[in-house]
């Protein structure tokens, strides 16, 4: 992914209103991020943590949206990220909900994924993080198939929340 400045990831927010993404806390280290091993940018609001947000770029154009992180209380199992295929244990996997773009999200619709807490896949599918041993499974498919993949599944997301 090329770097993104603050104004690119402001300005390109599907299911937010100006007001919201001007208000919305943009993480400070953009120039320390590893560009180079993302395919999307996400972060959580660390003023606010059931708030995220993720920036991807799709058909030549950046596209932003903003997700509620909901409450797990008590969950102790092992659950796996839809994007990325990555197994976590505990609040590791979340399910995260974005408020659908335009009037449809005006009258309180949404869309919803379990994936990863952190909106990290980039880093599980190259191995540059790690949720833990036996955290990712060996495939047959190689690292730009399994990134064709995770794109695929968030391009899919992102159409459920513009429509």
């Amino acid at each position: 992914m090329k770097p993104l400045t603050e104004h690119d990831i402001r300005a390109s927010f599907v299911n937010s209103t100006k007001g919201e993404a001007k208000r919305m806390h943009v993480p400070k280290d953009l120039a320390e991020r590893p560009w180079d091993d993302l395919d999307f940018l996400g972060w959580r609001d660390p003023a606010a943590p059931d708030r995220s947000y993720l920036v991807i770029e799709l058909d030549g154009r950046l596209v932003g949206i903003a997700l509620r992180r909901a409450t797990q209380a008590g969950r102790a199992r092992k659950t796996m990220c839809a994007w990325c295929l990555t197994t976590h244990s505990g609040d590791g996997v979340s399910l995260m909900t974005a408020r659908k773009a335009g009037k449809s999200g005006q009258l309180g619709n949404s869309v919803g994924a379990y994936v990863c807490a952190d909106l990290e896949c980039s880093l599980y599918l190259r191995g540059k993080k790690s949720a833990g041993p036996g955290s990712r499974f060996k495939e047959s498919m190689t690292l730009d198939e399994q990134i064709e993949r995770m794109v695929s599944g968030i391009s899919a997301f992102l159409a459920r929340v513009s429509s």
